[in-house]
Order: C-alpha cells, then structure tokens, then sequence
C-alpha cells in the first residue's frame, strides 16, 4: 500500500480513469462489431461517421494508439464501400 498521500490520490483517479477508458473502448468495439455485421448500405453509412468518431476520441484520449485508430477507419469505410 502507498504511504505518500498523493500516491493514494494517484491510484484513485487511476482506477477512476481506468474505469471509464475501459467503458469507452468497450463501447466503441462493440459498435465496430455492429458496424461490421450490418448488411444493409444505408444503415452502415449512417454507422460509419459515429463509430469513426468514437474512434478518434480514443486515439485522442491514448486509449488506442492513433495508428491503429486509422487502420480501424480505414477498414471500416472499405467494408462499407463494399456493402450493395
């Protein structure tokens, strides 16, 4: 256990920012999961723009590095270009 007090702090808000990074990038694979399995090419490009922004804000915040932000982008708009 932390003896410092503003150790004990640290480890608080760690586990606070933790918390909600783990929510966020749970959030976001699962709309990239829903993104993916969607058939139809209205519904995918509506998608398209919301998950690539919850993308951006994880490579933003260091959830996800920013490179593989822009593979999942990209990737993602491949398959929607696809999608008759």
């Amino acid at each position: 256990m932390a003896n410092h007090k503003s150790s004990i702090k640290r480890i608080r808000s760690n586990d606070a920012k933790r918390t909600e990074n783990r929510y966020y990038a749970k959030t976001t694979r699962t709309a990239i999961k829903q993104l993916r399995s969607s058939t139809s090419k209205k519904e995918a490009s509506d998608l398209l723009p919301k998950v690539s922004s919850m993308i951006d804000k994880l490579a933003k915040k260091n959830v996800i590095h920013k490179k593989k932000a822009g593979n999942l982008k990209s990737k993602l708009a491949k398959k929607v270009a696809t999608i008759k």
